[in-house]
């Protein structure tokens, strides 16, 4: 069975992205104001803050891909069912 280009390339991209997910401050004026101004009190909540929203970004990518994947899999299954017959 040859591979499609498009899924190498896809799940580069996909490794990627999560590999260089560390260096990315998403935050909005507000909160990243709060956070500078604990950090510079000596506190580390900026950090954990940062990491939480990282880990809420990537959860809806998750479980859609998880869905998409189940999907693909019970299509393919029953396709080769079919062709058994």
């Amino acid at each position: 069975m040859r591979r499609s280009p498009t899924l190498f390339i896809g799940l580069l991209i996909l490794v990627i992205c999560l590999f260089g997910a560390s260096d990315i401050v998403a935050q909005c004026p507000m909160c990243r104001m709060s956070a500078e101004s604990n950090m510079a009190n000596g506190g580390t909540a900026g950090n954990g803050l940062n990491a939480g929203i990282l880990y809420m970004l990537a959860t809806p990518y998750l479980l859609v891909g998880t869905f998409v994947f189940l999907w693909w899999r019970n299509k393919k299954k029953s396709e080769q069912q079919l062709e058994d017959k």
